[in-house]
C-alpha cells in the first residue's frame, strides 16, 4: 500500500465517522454498534489524551481504522504503531508528505483551494479531504472543482450533517462524507447501542 492509495477508504461507504473519543467503557460497545449498523471506516482524531489508546483498542475490532488530525511525522508514526491503516491531515505539507512516503502510510490530506488541489496532484494525491467543507464553499465549490479536476475525489468534513450530507454526495467527485452525524451524543450518553445501530442503518440507507 502506497501513500496515495486511499481508494479503499473512500469506496467503503457514504459515511466516515470522525471520532474524538476517550478510552472508557463505552468504546467497544459503541464501535460494535457502528459496525453492525454498516460503518466500515473509522477516523479517530488525535484530539484527546487517550486517542492512541483508543486506536489500539479498536485495532482488529473495526474493518478500516484511521487516525485523523495528523500534523507531523511523529504523530503519524505513533498512529501507525497503534494500528491505524491510514491517516488524515487537515492540510498537506512537505513534512507530512515525506512521512507518508517513508512510512508507506496511505494519507488523505486536506485541500480546499485550486492551488492546494494542484499541489496535491503534483505529489500524486487524487483523493483529498475537503475541510472545513461548509466554510469553504460547500457542495457548490465541489461541483465547480469537478469540472477542473475531473479525476480528483473528495471527502468533505466540517459542518457536514445528516441534513446536508446528501447535497455533498450528489456531486460525482464525492463518494463519502465525514463527521459526527453517525454518533449522536444521546445514544452514547444513554448507552443505547441498539438505538445507535438503528440510527446508523437509517442514515446509510438515506444516503445510498
Amino acid at each position: 500500500m502506497k501513500f496515495f492509495e486511499t481508494d479503499f477508504v473512500l469506496n467503503s461507504g457514504p459515511v466516515i465517522p470522525v471520532l474524538a473519543l476517550n478510552a472508557d467503557e463505552t468504546l467497544e460497545p459503541m464501535a460494535e454498534a457502528l459496525v453492525a449498523g454498516g460503518i466500515k471506516v473509522f477516523e479517530v482524531v488525535l484530539r484527546t489524551p487517550s486517542a492512541l489508546e483508543v486506536i489500539k483498542r479498536l485495532n482488529g475490532r473495526v474493518p478500516i481504522l484511521g487516525a485523523g488530525t495528523i500534523l507531523n511525522k511523529s504523530q503519524m508514526l505513533e498512529a501507525q504503531k497503534a494500528g491505524a491503516t491510514f491517516c488524515v491531515s487537515p492540510g498537506l505539507t512537505e513534512q507530512i508528505h515525506v512521512a507518508a512516503v517513508e512510512l508507506e502510510m496511505p494519507l488523505l490530506p486536506g485541500a480546499v483551494t485550486a492551488s492546494e488541489i494542484m499541489n496535491a496532484r503534483e505529489l500524486n494525491y487524487r483523493n483529498l479531504k475537503f475541510f472545513p467543507a461548509e466554510r469553504s464553499g460547500g457542495p457548490a465549490a465541489l461541483a465547480d472543482f469537478a469540472a477542473v479536476f475531473p479525476d480528483s475525489r473528495f471527502c468533505p468534513t466540517g459542518g457536514v450533517s445528516a441534513e446536508n450530507a446528501s447535497l455533498y454526495l450528489e456531486n460525482k467527485n464525492v463518494s463519502s462524507v465525514g463527521g459526527s452525524m453517525a454518533t449522536p451524543r444521546k445514544f452514547v450518553m444513554e448507552k443505547d447501542w441498539a438505538g445507535l445501530q438503528r440510527h446508523v442503518e437509517k442514515l446509510i440507507q438515506s444516503l445510498t
